[in-house]
């Protein structure tokens, strides 16, 4: 009996070896944590010191796997929860997978994958945008408020097709099922992308449209509510990184307000993003960075006022990296907004806005590690 319990042991050890040399599991995160200073921020217009999570880039921790099928075919799965360093609690609550939570299929025709995830225009971003070397949480509000999509939208019930890299060239569709009973349009996403990169250049653009998931007082469920396109471009030239993109979103479905004086970035239809930037590596380890966001804004008013705003950021940074792993950083941003309510710099639009002061301030220094 014991010889065969011992058998049956060592078999079952010898299975779960052979196993673990097909299939690859990857424990990984990121844990961003910076102190910072609001120069203008709510009722008021007073200053403020805060203790922020993922101002740089937002604190994570994922799963990542993959197991070879053979014949070149492979499953794979990813899950990314976020969450606030600086409390402990859930980036989404109520959602415990908020930035990913994938299955699907990879292969030598590319890779498929199932569930809640990112369009390519998150990866036009990360590429060619501030987003890249400065983080979404600094950097929304001046992309109108996250709308053209680059610092990362999320679909649930969505498809996603990347395929391989072809001659420089990856292309990717994305399709998000609204699962609405008796209604095709209803909720539904579409989008489209595509990059190309030869040497020091590159170049890539994606577009994302979405429809209305039901009925409103002036509209209907599979109407179109937002439309975003982004084209951006880079350069290496010898140690400096030279990026820009252009994003332009419009909402279809904007309703007009009759309100007078300032309105606010929720008052406007369309916007014209532009975004231009360095990162320039003095050596291995210390990076100097700077970029400039202008956005651009028509704003659906039935009252008296502006129907143009404008918003302006300008951003400069240093970053130092202590390992591969961890770096410390230091970041000064100001934004001035004319014709329109100042939407704050840190964190989603609004949350940190001053109450009517056109320009704000933010300095951040920061300790960022990735495991």
């Amino acid at each position: 009996m014991k010889k065969t319990a011992l058998a049956l042991a060592a078999f079952s050890f010898a299975a779960s070896a052979a196993h673990a040399g097909e299939t690859s599991v990857t424990v990984y995160g990121v844990i961003d944590m910076s102190l910072a200073y609001t120069s203008t921020t709510g009722p008021g217009n007073h200053s403020r010191m805060s203790v922020d999570s993922g101002d740089q880039m937002a604190s994570r921790l994922g799963f990542r796997g993959k197991e070879d099928l053979g014949g070149g075919l492979s499953a794979i799965f990813q899950f990314e929860t976020g969450f606030d360093t600086d409390d402990g609690a859930m980036a989404t609550p109520g959602t415990l997978f908020d930035r990913k939570s994938v299955v699907g299929l990879s292969g030598g025709w590319g890779t498929l994958t199932a569930g809640r995830q990112t369009d390519a225009l998150e990866d036009i971003g990360t590429r060619y945008t501030s987003f890249q070397i400065f983080g979404g949480g600094g950097m929304r509000a001046a992309h109108f408020n996250g709308q053209d999509r680059i610092t990362g939208g999320r679909t649930s019930n969505a498809l996603r097709f990347d395929s391989v890299i072809y001659n420089g060239f990856t292309g990717s569709l994305f399709y998000g099922m609204g699962e609405v009973a008796g209604s095709q349009s209803a909720g539904r996403s579409m989008g489209i992308g595509g990059n190309y990169g030869n040497g020091a250049f590159a170049i890539g653009a994606a577009y994302y449209q979405s429809a209305l998931v039901a009925d409103t007082t002036s509209a209907h469920a599979g109407d179109t509510a937002l439309k975003t396109f982004t084209i951006g471009a880079s350069y290496q030239a010898g140690r400096a990184k030279l990026f820009g993109a252009w994003s332009r979103t419009r909402l279809p479905l904007q309703t007009t307000t009759v309100a007078t004086g300032l309105a606010s970035l929720s008052n406007a239809n369309r916007a014209n993003v532009f975004d231009i930037g360095i990162d320039y590596a003095l050596d291995t380890r210390l990076h100097l960075l700077g970029s400039i966001i202008h956005d651009r804004l028509d704003l659906a008013r039935a009252g008296t006022g502006a129907t143009r705003g404008r918003t302006t950021q300008f951003n400069l940074g240093v970053d130092y990296l202590l390992s591969h792993r961890t770096d410390i950083y230091a970041v000064a941003s100001r934004q001035q907004a004319s014709d329109v309510s100042n939407p704050g710099i840190v964190g989603s639009a609004y949350s940190s806005s001053p109450d009517d002061a056109s320009s704000q301030t933010v300095l951040r220094v920061g300790l960022r590690h990735r495991f």
